[in-house]
């Protein structure tokens, strides 16, 4: 395997075909994985959505199924020569009803890479249920090591950033979704997401691909704005945190900074959050 400082990896994708609102047919998992190629990822955990409804869909994705369907997408890439390799992962949804399935159904928690360590979970975005620290914590005493999935789409973490704090305080880590660091998301959920960032409450990058032209993988390009607007080292902290998330081990997480709402942080340009964390 190559060394985590050179390697790309991306956590949170949906290049499964005909399992969620990714993909829906072989030949588009292939074009988004050329697209992948193209901008210089090879490696990428699939994480289909599981208990998520989407307006008038309901994804549920067996986790078994999921370990089935990367094996046959790694054989069709290999036969077409793409040069990527997938791995097994989901998105579980923060649904009404998780408390049942971590005290019956445990095992359809599929962890990132089936490594047994890090749960990707997914907050709704226009609410945040009332025992979301509860089970966040829960899953931990189970032995799992959680991510949430993009904060920066959340309402109620974007009115009260001090949620975010204090969840990363008990070892939670935060994944920012590379088009909103970048402002493609628009201009609300890239100021927050930089604001988040420059408070070391973001631990992980990712794309969140869904599709080879409209949500593609824009990892590559967020750790170039990364590069430029940081430092080198700060992009090789982003890559080698994915990089031990593939292989199930530690992550370094940085002393966070306390955080408050901000009214500004909807509005003013990157340069002027700098200047006031500086």
């Amino acid at each position: 395997m190559e060394r985590k400082t050179e390697m790309i990896v991306d956590i949170h994708n949906h290049i499964l075909y005909g399992v969620d609102d990714g993909p829906q047919t072989p030949d588009e998992t292939i074009l988004l994985a050329k697209q992948a190629v193209a901008s210089g990822i090879h490696h990428v955990i699939a994480t289909p959505h599981h208990k998520h409804r989407h307006k008038h869909a309901f994804y549920e994705n067996d986790y078994r199924k999921i370990l089935i369907l990367v094996e046959e997408v790694n054989i069709l890439l290999q036969n077409q020569g793409v040069p990527l390799t997938v791995y097994p992962g989901i998105e579980f949804h923060l649904h009404d009803q998780i408390e049942h399935d971590i005290e019956y159904n445990l095992e359809h928690f599929l962890t990132l890479n089936n490594t047994g360590k890090y749960l990707l979970i997914e907050p709704p975005c226009s609410y945040l249920p009332t025992n979301t620290e509860e089970v966040l914590l829960e899953l931990k005493r189970k032995g799992y090591s959680l991510i949430l999935a993009h904060p920066e789409r959340n309402k109620i973490l974007r009115r009260y950033p001090e949620k975010i704090f204090n969840m990363v305080r008990q070892g939670i880590l935060m994944q920012v979704t590379a088009s909103s660091l970048l402002g493609k998301d628009g201009k609300r959920l890239q100021n927050f997401s930089r604001y988040i960032f420059n408070h070391n409450l973001v631990h992980l990058i990712a794309s969140d691909a869904h599709h080879f032209s409209r949500r593609k993988f824009e990892l590559v390009s967020a750790y170039n704005w990364i590069e430029e607007n940081y430092t080198a080292s700060d992009r090789s902290y982003f890559m080698e945190n994915a990089a031990h998330i593939l292989d199930g081990s530690d992550i370094n997480m940085k002393e966070p900074k306390f955080i408050k709402r901000k009214l500004q942080y909807f509005f003013v340009p990157h340069q002027t959050i700098q200047t006031e964390q500086a």
